[in-house]
């Protein structure tokens, strides 16, 4: 039987050749693409003998009409609306692209469903497209302009930030920055200025004056992502509130349903909090694994981790981040040298049983005066630009831009963190050595000797192991123990220790010499100068977005 076909739906029918043709011509010359009513689409115009795009090519055209497309700086493609908040989404996971567009399709096409090699092939050509673009920068939570204001995002759906410049700070529509979100951030209040906010956040805290005016600076210098940032740790005995203490200073600076969060298995459980969290707690650390140890310290000043790309043989993704952390430990002592030197270490009261309150309670309080809290923060932020770039230091400590950040905070709340914070590193760093047999080992040997002078070799004979039983850090051989020496320098130096390993052997072997000298410490370093009150006799922060006078 003679019969031809027309496309229905993009599909060829055969019809009877006798029976006459719809009264309508298939091609009116009229799209009826978009028709104004809703988003449905009564039928694709005809084209290459009738067919209508694939799902494929829709989905990049509804793509290209509500975003646009760019490449992150650690070669990540994300998708920012073209009406909406500066929010970069991935084009892929949970709250990616693919999934927005999969029921922009549905939606558009009258239930009409793109297949999953649909949205593949959309998304491989989406990613082609943000590569055409030179990379820009995506930050999390925290980011800065070219001008160098600071921009805080609030994480709410409407894209709002605060924006902290010397002198002020204020809320803004849309943030000036490309920011990006993730499953481990909340929102945050919106700031306002009501009281005295700092006095409100002391009166939830169970630390003296010194202690809170440190975490105060801390709580500040971590809005600030261009410089590395000490560890928060807050030590104590049970049930001196470390725990509730670090969830409500991370919430104020990143907020995040999971504040706390125990030690990850490994390097790459690690990478994946770090990159979706600017501030991280690790609670009740006792003792710490090398490696962790060693990656903490990298998060601090910044770190990278190279990984291969899902579903490829060669192509590889990098995970970049400096990192806000803290950590809540009972002994401190157990941390490594490296992490001891990057440490903000914060001993917390015990808690009176008739003044303890229920979490329930300390949640409550937390919620009404954070508002508030945050509002005083940002104002003493915006004060601390102003001085900040006039700040000179005598001497520059292992931290120097913190340490920076803490003599602007005293220039303009006149206390002495920084002498504080100066003073109780050269404690922990005591108490990380004395926490290390080996480190405990070489400090005596050079208390008896005054000055010592031989091989790593040697040096594992003149100092065996407390007991005659070699603990697990205890270095196994010569070589091991020449790098434990370098890796412990900085603790014994805090002590008055110097290690020097120029120096070789004068016999044929040439082999290298460690020098171990004791040096005299001041002993004014040894305890942290006196305090005043908590508020000092000046204006107060808090009263506006305007700068204090600081003459």
């Amino acid at each position: 039987m003679n019969s031809t076909t027309k496309p229905v739906n993009g599909t060829a029918r055969p019809i009877d050749p006798d029976r006459s043709a719809d009264p309508a011509p298939v091609n009116t010359g009229q799209s009826a693409v978009n028709t104004g009513r809703g988003s449905v689409n009564k039928r694709p115009p005809a084209d290459d003998g009738g067919k209508k795009p694939s799902a494929a090519v829709r989905l990049v055209q509804l793509a290209r009409e509500r975003y646009r497309f760019v490449m992150s700086t650690d070669g990540r493609p994300y998708a920012v609306a073209i009406d909406g908040p500066n929010i970069a989404l991935p084009l892929r996971g949970r709250s990616g692209v693919r999934q927005r567009l999969a029921r922009l399709y549905a939606d558009t096409f009258e239930g009409d469903v793109a297949s999953q090699s649909a949205l593949a092939d959309a998304m491989t050509v989406l990613e082609g497209i943000a590569e055409d673009n030179d990379p820009v920068p995506v930050h999390l939570r925290v980011g800065h302009d070219d001008a160098g204001t600071l921009v805080v995002d609030l994480g709410t759906a409407d894209g709002r930030a605060v924006t902290v410049s010397a002198g002020g700070w204020e809320v803004v529509e849309r943030s000036p920055v490309l920011f990006r979100r993730s499953g481990a951030m909340a929102p945050m209040p919106t700031p306002i200025l009501v009281g005295d906010g700092l006095a409100m956040f002391y009166g939830l805290l169970n630390m003296d004056e010194s202690s809170f005016r440190r975490l105060v600076a801390w709580t500040i210098a971590a809005w600030i992502p261009t410089i590395p940032h000490p560890v928060l740790t807050l030590k104590g005995e049970q049930g001196t509130a470390k725990s509730k203490t670090a969830q409500m200073v991370v919430n104020l600076v990143d907020p995040s349903p999971a504040a706390k969060r125990s030690q990850p298995r490994d390097a790459k459980a690690w990478s994946t909090q770090a990159f979706n969290s600017w501030a991280l707690c690790l609670d009740n650390v006792s003792v710490l694994p090398q490696w962790l140890s060693d990656t903490l310290c990298k998060a601090v000043t910044g770190d990278g981790i190279v990984d291969r790309a899902l579903y490829t043989d060669d192509d590889v993704v990098v995970l970049s981040f400096r990192r806000v952390l803290a950590m809540t430990t009972i002994d401190a002592g157990a941390l490594a040298g490296d992490l001891a030197e990057r440490l903000l270490l914060l001993d917390l009261e015990l808690i009176d049983d008739s003044k303890r309150r229920s979490e329930e309670e300390l949640d409550t309080a937390f919620a009404a005066v954070r508002p508030a809290i945050l509002g005083s923060l940002f104002d003493l932020l915006a004060a601390v630009l102003v001085v900040l770039p006039g700040v000179k230091l005598e001497s520059m400590p292992r931290m120097a831009d913190f340490a920076r950040v803490l003599a602007a905070v005293d220039q303009v709340m006149e206390w002495n963190t920084l002498d504080d914070y100066l003073a109780a590193s050269a404690n922990v760093a005591g108490d990380a050595l004395e926490g290390d047999p080996f480190g405990s080992a070489l400090a005596a040997l050079v208390e008896r000797c005054g000055a010592w002078t031989g091989t790593a070799a040697q040096l594992l004979e003149q100092v065996p192991p407390p007991g005659g039983i070699r603990p697990p850090s205890w270095p196994k051989d010569a070589t091991r123990a020449g790098g434990k020496v370098k890796r412990l320098a900085p603790l014994l130096r805090s002590i008055g220790i110097t290690v020097d390993d120029t120096q070789r052997s004068q016999d044929r072997h040439r082999s290298r010499l460690l020098v171990l000298t004791r040096t005299d410490v001041p002993e004014e370093a040894a305890s942290a100068p006196d305090q005043g009150s908590l508020w000092p006799d000046v204006a107060p922060i808090g009263q506006g977005r305007r700068t204090p006078d600081l003459d």
